[in-house]
């Protein structure tokens, strides 16, 4: 693989970090960096703070560019004149066009956290796991200008584990596209690369969420609420609203929980205390352990401390 290889880096969330620092340590050093444009953070919003991939940049000495939109001609002429043979894109938060997608003299390849074609879209990490795969991977495949349709290069999978939040597995991937990178850069390099065509029968897809998506619904059995909780964690969150007599519903966060249990009486949304202490809630279902919760204007804690605070009162029904 020569060091010679022009490659540009389009990246912006997180997880695209180690496959960028990979290409900065162990692969051809990338020509630039194209990310977001900094946000506006901080109480007042007035802070701008840049995506943290972009520090990574500026600390390697590589040229950062933050278009508004790579569809502007001002960012395709940019792009054009840096002649590149590849471009990388990983969740970089912008659809590319056809006009970018055919600069590079080889390809332009995405790696998308998911075994395409399950999961197209912006959620592949979370809904694979509330749909309980028993896998997941990274695809290394050619961008094309519909939804994650392209051609295959390759694909590295790992398991999901029992205990696997969206958090933890969203960093196992990090490392695997970083991986998957690496195995894919010299077959695109030497041209001995394969392309395998994705069945759109079965394609799925795995659309943008937003935080009242993490609504519960006690309506349903345990463990598909077990697997919900722990998929959305830490974005965008779980939670239900309390019902208590005489007060305004108030919304209470849902952290994983501590167990199942397959049996036991209550509405949807009730709840009560195991033999053992624990504090449990019904669903259609079975029965969920509750872990941590965090009531609204107030600090993150155990569930049974929570409840411990009603002092002997009924306990609130969720909904």
């Amino acid at each position: 693989m020569s060091e010679d290889s022009r490659i540009i880096f389009f990246g912006s969330g997180e997880i695209a970090i180690p496959s960028f620092r990979w290409l900065i340590e162990s692969g051809p050093r990338p020509l630039a960096l194209i990310t977001q444009p900094d946000k506006p953070a901080g109480r007042h919003r007035s802070t701008l703070t840049p995506p943290p991939i972009k520090r990574i940049a500026v600390e390697a000495g590589i040229p950062v560019l933050q278009p508004e939109s790579v569809r502007e001609e001002g960012s395709l002429i940019a792009l054009r004149g840096l002649q590149p043979d590849l471009i990388v894109v990983m969740a970089y938060g912008q659809i590319l066009p056809k006009a970018l997608i055919a600069i590079p003299r080889i390809a332009c390849i995405n790696l998308h956290a998911s075994l395409l074609p399950r999961y197209r879209g912006a959620s592949c990490i979370q809904s694979a796991i509330d749909e309980g795969d028993a896998e997941t991977g990274i695809t290394v495949m050619h961008m094309v200008p519909k939804l994650d349709a392209g051609d295959i290069i390759l694909s590295k999978s790992t398991p999901i584990g029992v205990g696997d939040t969206g958090g933890i597995l969203h960093d196992r991937m990090a490392d695997l596209a970083a991986g998957a990178l690496g195995a894919a850069l010299p077959l695109l390099l030497d041209g001995s690369a394969s392309r395998t065509p994705q069945d759109p029968e079965l394609a799925t897809y795995a659309p943008k969420l937003e935080r009242d998506h993490g609504r519960l619904d006690w309506t349903w059995a345990a463990p598909r609420l077990e697997r919900r909780i722990r998929a959305y964690e830490p974005w965008p969150g779980t939670w239900s609203e309390i019902v208590e007599e005489g007060k305004p519903p108030k919304r209470l966060k849902v952290y994983p929980v501590q167990g199942i249990v397959d049996s036991g009486d209550g509405s949807p949304g009730s709840l009560s205390f195991s033999p053992d202490g624990g504090l449990q809630v019904a669903c259609a279902g079975g029965r969920l352990v509750l872990g941590e919760v965090q009531p609204d204007g107030s600090r993150r804690m155990s569930a049974v401390e929570w409840a411990n605070g009603f002092h002997g009162k009924p306990l609130p029904h969720l909904r």
